[in-house]
């Protein structure tokens, strides 16, 4: 190949390139992922403390979906201690989330029951 048809090329990926972008960083529409275990829900938010510790209120609207293994469940199925994932609108800045979705996750697996030796006699 010559290097005409080379830079044609690596221009023409470049032109692609910078066409998707927006489509790729819209891909979610611009909404937040809040996830974590929920710590408190009342009947217009849940309180989830996130993987990095920190706790989120999400407020819920008439909109507010809810789904359990990608089904549809109520909003009184979200429980304490559930694992969620939310798709949430950043309503003010680091402040306050509207809820789009609520995804709830598996129960973390059970531990295994470990027994206790007998004591040495």
């Amino acid at each position: 190949m010559n290097t005409q048809s080379t830079n044609t090329i690596t221009r023409l990926f470049a032109a692609v390139c910078l066409a998707l972008a927006p489509a790729i960083v819209l891909a979610h529409g611009g909404l937040e992922h809040v996830m974590g275990t929920v710590a408190k829900v009342s009947d217009t938010s849940v309180t989830v403390t996130t993987t990095a510790g920190k706790s989120v209120v999400v407020n819920f609207d008439a909109k507010t979906t809810f789904s359990r293994a990608s089904k549809p469940i109520q909003k009184t199925d979200v429980h304490t201690g559930d694992r969620v994932v939310i798709h949430a609108e950043e309503i003010e800045e680091g402040k306050t989330y509207l809820g789009r979705t609520v995804e709830i996750g598996a129960a973390p697996a059970a531990k295994a029951a470990t027994k206790t030796p007998p004591p040495a006699q």
